[in-house]
């Protein structure tokens, strides 16, 4: 009985030297190449069952994370935006972290030597914490960066149960051929109130193909009709206003209806201007817009710098800031600060050129939004993304939306057509002519263009072509002449240097 329990005690000890000094650096040696390859401390210490478990369980996760990273790394981008996956991610990830250390403990505990001084001992259980610390930290990391992903997920787009945008994951654009996309630049500068939409560009997306044609409106564009409803019999005539502070114009709409419920009843706060705004470029476009992304102008910078700053190629000097400083011409890397003068300046320019520079920053920055610059500047474009966006897309319709985003960038078009001087005069615009060159730049069926949008029995407050003169641009001397406005789309890339 007494020899059964000494030879059961002597296997249990496996490979464990009896000697102090002799058998720690081997044992701590063993114990670090088991954090790196689970099983390999048991399999020496002669616990082959538990040792090939270990390793079999190793062997699996590396080769479920290779195969995800490779052959399934499409799948894992469309599951990278869905935040009940992101929050069982991150729970799995803390989980991982606490087995991961306690096979390193447990590693050290088999091999370590039986009979230890009081310095050998703590030498061991230090080395042994510092392995602990450098498993830990990357995972503990890992797991905080899924969560403050997820948090910046749900903080900006809402369910569609929530926001009465239901998705269908087997048809999540509806069966349409193209999604209508608003993208808004707002500018809530502290010397004004509100926010005023002075970048206004449609995304009209082929939903096969990826192709898309950016339609870009003024944001001084007057007399256009509102839709249908409070708002039309406010202004039966198009809108006009409410003196000095608005006069009219397109950039107004956003926070108007913001200040007067009453055009948009049953819309809560900071949801009346998208909804009007995108009900009155629908009109005045004869195109569906499906959804809208707001992009604070000023929390765009902080965008910018979380990425490291933006390439950009300058053609002409371009004034940045209000002491005399300039953006010379040439390839260079913006910051946010520098990218937006660039994208808003109009001195010695016009509004036109710079809805042009605009297109092109955001064609830079979407190419240039790389997976590892977004992963080494994550939290910082985290934390950017919930002060700078809002928008009305579902959470469901991402992963459709990400799809669409690879075609994009494996080649897809992407035009673009501006309607501004001398194509189209600000001041009396043809919306006919808006309307039918729109039509034609999207190429789609009835279902998505219509000569009458939302209703309405006429085309426009101004329905004859328009007979004002060329407009000048608004840099403040007024002097700046327009270029010629192209009445067909152009490619983005042959457009922008």
């Amino acid at each position: 009985m007494g020899r059964s329990a000494s030879r059961r005690a002597r296997e249990g000890d496996g490979d464990r030297s009896p000697g102090g000094a002799g058998g720690l650096p081997r044992a701590l040696a063993l114990t670090l190449a088991s954090a790196l390859v689970w099983g390999v401390a048991h399999i020496v210490a002669g616990r082959r069952r538990a040792g090939g478990l270990l390793l079999a369980l190793w062997t699996a996760l590396a080769a479920a994370v290779a195969a995800a990273a490779t052959v399934y790394r499409s799948d894992l981008l469309h599951l990278a935006v869905q935040p009940e996956v992101l929050e069982r991610l991150s729970v799995a990830l803390l989980v991982f972290g606490m087995v991961w250390v306690f096979i390193v403990i447990r590693s050290y505990q088999v091999l370590r030597p039986i009979r230890l001084s009081a310095a050998g001992h703590a030498l061991g259980t230090a080395a042994v914490a510092v392995m602990c610390f450098a498993v830990a930290v990357p995972v503990a990391w890992s797991a905080h960066g899924t969560y403050v992903y997820r948090d910046a997920l749900t903080s900006i787009f809402r369910s569609g149960t929530e926001n009465g945008k239901k998705v269908d994951a087997d048809d999540p654009f509806d069966g349409q051929d193209r999604v209508n996309i608003l993208l808004l630049g707002g500018d809530s500068a502290e010397d004004r109130s509100g926010v005023r939409t002075d970048s206004m560009t449609v995304a009209s997306v082929d939903t096969e193909t990826g192709d898309t044609v950016l339609l870009s409106l003024p944001r001084n564009l007057e007399s256009f009709q509102l839709p249908p409803g409070p708002a039309r019999n406010r202004f039966p005539h198009g809108f006009t206003g409410d003196g000095l502070q608005t006069p009219g114009l397109l950039n107004e709409v956003y926070q108007y209806a913001e200040d007067h419920p009453d055009l948009v009843p049953g819309v809560p706060p900071d949801e009346r201007g998208p909804e009007l705004l995108k009900a009155t470029i629908a009109g005045i476009l004869g195109l569906r817009v499906d959804y809208y992304i707001l992009v604070d102008m000023f929390g765009f910078a902080d965008i910018i710098d979380a990425m490291g700053g933006v390439r950009v190629n300058i053609e002409q000097p371009i004034p940045y800031g209000l002491e005399g400083a300039v953006l010379e011409p040439g390839n260079r890397t913006l910051t946010g600060k520098e990218a937006l003068w660039y994208g808003r300046s109009r001195t010695n320019s016009s509004d036109y050129v710079r809805m042009g520079r605009q297109k092109c920053l955001m064609a830079a920055i979407a190419e240039q939004a790389d997976p590892r610059t977004v992963l080494t500047s994550f939290q910082q474009l985290a934390s950017a993304a919930k002060r700078t966006l809002s928008t009305d897309i579902p959470q469901e319709l991402l992963p459709a939306l990400v799809g669409l985003s690879d075609n994009v960038k494996d080649g897809a078009k992407i035009n673009s057509l501006q309607f501004v001087p001398p194509l189209i005069y600000t001041g009396n615009p043809d919306f006919d002519l808006i309307r039918k060159l729109t039509s034609e730049a999207v190429n789609s069926d009835p279902r998505q263009v219509s000569s009458r949008p939302n209703g309405t029995a006429g085309s426009s407050p101004s329905t004859s072509p328009s007979t004002s003169p060329p407009e000048t641009g608004d840099s403040p001397n007024g002097s700046t002449k327009t270029p010629e406005a192209p009445s067909k789309p152009i490619s983005l890339e042959a457009n922008c240097p």
